[in-house]
């Protein structure tokens, strides 16, 4: 049995106390250990870190690192591991972006392994006959399911970039789920929460709850023996594995079984694919981020170009001013985004002009320092034609100076709660991220146009925002989150919190947050912001909506004295590890 840690924020952990190849997780009372649970200090390493929501996946990244793989090979270890230990947003069935940094090449990377629209969908596949979007078909249905990206993406990055073979780096994950995982709190409280969603589903239900019906409880062991199966097909013969053979025909079985148009063609056909990052300079460092179809590090880098004409760092971290100021560049910047921002294969995207600085002058200019502008007075910028909750993100450096960050998800927490019988796979729902009808709000309110209409083949528009920040060239910050319309935002804080106020990364980590997305018109913040800077942000006009913890930063910053990860204290069970 794998033994459970207590909630772990982040640990250093010795080479001496990693035993490579085993998965099996280390006593939390080991004396080799360091952790920073009770501080806002950062967790030091000098050789490698792993950084992701979960403890087990962490360990196993690190594993890889130890014996000698690089940060590609340590990525893709941690991306299969996810699948089996946190799978309310780790998956093979879903889809994300990487961004892999070469520290040879002085090159980043950027891999889109999004998933896409099958052939046959259309722009009015989620309309009823009057023409009205109807949720449940893109959210819980067999239309909801998108062609699956995470294998072929993972598969992408270890052939050209990484050093062991796919049987090497999935061998933990397959292991994990064949013997089993120690069910932790979070992963108890995840599936009792969501049963009614998951359970619906007889193939759903025989994974992930007991026999009789009943909830796994905390120290359990769960067995996904399915996956397992499914995993050493796909260590054993790649993507083929996947896309094509007895997964293939069970997944489409599945979809087409809850009434939607997927085919072994359309597994066939999917293809992720490499991109140019979108780069950008913010007080001296350089920014790289996700491009299209993300609109994460478009909007990431026109936001900091926006708040680059005001003196951040004197006006003072989370005051009032300085948030007034984040929040009215935010209201700019998703209105943009619902009018300019889809699939690059598709619509011609804007990208010099959003992240133009003339244009982030202009947009700093109309932000009035002393009152909110309401969200009616703000239309998207007259430009030249052109994720949920549940996402993870993980951040990973080695020894050479080589990083990954990459965010990957299923969409809403278990994707559509649909496992396709016979593979353990939960399959995801980002149909949902598409247009369903230019207007209408998604999953999770944000409001789309054209450029984001439903068509075969196509990738739905993501807030996913992989980042990697430069420091003279060489990695500094390595940083994401999930939190779907909020990924932007909490990234955003993120590296402000770091390069503006000088926080530690643990300190920029744990600090309060805020998000505004345009529509609706409410500045969203954490009830730990200080009732006093509430106050005075009301005063400036802006209608406050208390939310719960925002995102989910899994960060490595790199120094000349070594390496600093800091997982978030937001979630329960992940873990920043590292080896020296």
């Amino acid at each position: 049995m794998i033994k459970i840690i207590p909630f772990v924020a982040a640990l250093c952990i010795s080479t001496s106390a990693i035993a490579a190849p085993s998965p099996t997780i280390i006593k939390a009372e080991d004396t080799s250990i360091f952790s920073a649970l009770d501080t806002a200090q950062p967790i030091w390493a000098k050789d490698g870190m792993v950084s992701s929501q979960e403890a087990l996946a962490s360990q196993v990244g690190v594993n890889i690192l130890r014996q000698g793989g690089n940060a590609v090979d340590a990525a893709v270890a941690v991306g299969f591991s996810l699948a089996v230990t946190l799978p309310r947003a780790g998956n093979l069935g879903g889809g994300g972006f990487m961004l892999v940094h070469l520290a040879k090449e002085q090159k980043t990377i950027a891999i889109d392994y999004r998933e896409m629209a099958p052939a046959r969908a259309h722009k009015d596949i989620f309309l009823d006959e009057q023409g009205n979007a109807v949720s449940e078909l893109s959210r819980s249905h067999g239309l909801a399911v998108g062609v699956p990206g995470t294998v072929m993406g993972l598969e992408l990055a270890l052939q050209k970039y990484g050093t062991m073979t796919m049987q090497q780096v999935t061998q933990a994950a397959i292991k994990l789920a064949r013997d089993g995982i120690a069910v932790t709190p979070d992963l108890a409280n995840s599936l009792a929460g969501l049963k009614a969603r998951i359970a619906k589903w007889p193939s759903s239900a025989e994974v992930f709850y007991k026999l009789d019906g009943e909830n796994y409880l905390p120290g359990e062991v769960l067995k996904q023996p399915e996956l397992a199966h499914s995993l050493a097909l796909i260590a054993k013969h790649g993507s083929k594995g996947f896309y094509h053979g007895e997964t293939a025909e069970k997944i489409v079985a599945a979809v087409q079984s809850a009434g939607g148009i997927m085919t072994m063609k359309d597994l066939a056909a999917y293809r992720a694919a490499e991109r140019t990052p979108v780069a950008g300079s913010y007080r001296g460092y350089q920014v790289i981020s996700m491009p299209p179809p993300s609109s994460g590090g478009l909007h990431l880098i026109q936001l900091l170009n926006i708040l680059e004409h005001h003196p951040i760092s004197a006006l003072g971290h989370n005051s009032a001013a300085t948030l007034h100021l984040m929040a009215e560049a935010m209201k700019r910047a998703y209105a943009d985004r619902s009018e300019y921002l889809g699939d690059p294969d598709f619509y011609q995207v804007p990208v010099n002009a959003l992240i133009n600085k003339t244009y982030a002058k202009q947009l700093a200019q109309q932000i009035d320092p002393n009152r909110a502008t309401p969200s009616s007075a703000i239309k998207p910028g007259n430009l030249a034609p052109y994720e949920s909750d549940q996402t993870t993100h993980y951040s990973v450096v080695d020894k050479w100076g080589n990083a990954v960050s990459n965010t990957y998800t299923l969409n809403f927490s278990y994707g559509s709660g649909l496992v396709a019988k016979g593979t353990g796979i939960l399959l995801n729902n980002e149909m949902d991220d598409f247009s369903a009808k230019p207007g209408v709000p998604n999953g999770f309110g944000l409001v789309g146009g054209d450029a984001n209409a439903v068509e075969g083949g196509k990738r739905p528009l993501s807030s996913m925002t992989p980042t990697i920040v430069l420091k003279e060239g060489k990695p500094f910050l390595v940083t994401g989150s999930p939190g779907g319309s909020r990924i932007i935002t909490t990234t955003l804080q993120v590296v402000m919190n770091v390069i503006d106020h000088g926080l530690n990364i643990a300190e920029a980590t744990n600090a309060s947050r805020v998000h505004h997305q345009w529509l609706p018109d409410e500045l969203r913040i954490e009830r730990s912001l200080n009732p006093d800077t509430k106050a005075l942000l009301e005063a400036k006009g802006h209608t406050l909506s208390v939310q719960s913890a925002m995102g989910s930063t899994q960060s490595i910053m790199v120094t000349e004295h070594g390496l600093y990860g800091a997982s978030d204290l937001r979630v329960s069970g992940s873990a920043a590890i590292g080896y020296k």
